[in-house]
């Protein structure tokens, strides 16, 4: 079962995320991030490829599209909270949009 990350693991795993552009939601406990593409089809894709790592890890992100730009909100909604399964995902997520 998925746990909420304790104090230690947020200092050690969301820091290296804050400084790669995800934000802390203000008014619950989830990150945020905007990504831009060169258009709709790379955007697309993006999702695309983090929607097959998302069901694969039964983890799904909140997020929109809009053109060239994906906005994603990731929380744990079983624990309230952030959990490893958000940092996991958006670390996988980074590194798709590269």
């Amino acid at each position: 079962m998925t746990e909420k990350l304790s104090d230690t693991a947020r200092k050690t795993t969301l820091e290296p995320l804050l400084e790669a552009g995800w934000k802390l939601d203000d008014g619950r406990d989830a990150i945020s991030k905007k990504y831009e593409f060169e258009n709709f089809v790379e955007a697309f894709g993006f999702m695309t490829k983090c929607a097959i790592w998302a069901e694969k890890w039964n983890h799904h992100p909140e997020w929109s599209n809009v053109y060239k730009t994906v906005n994603v909100t990731l929380t744990t909604h079983d624990v309230d909270g952030l959990s490893s399964l958000d940092v996991k995902l958006a670390r996988k997520m980074d590194g798709l949009a590269e």
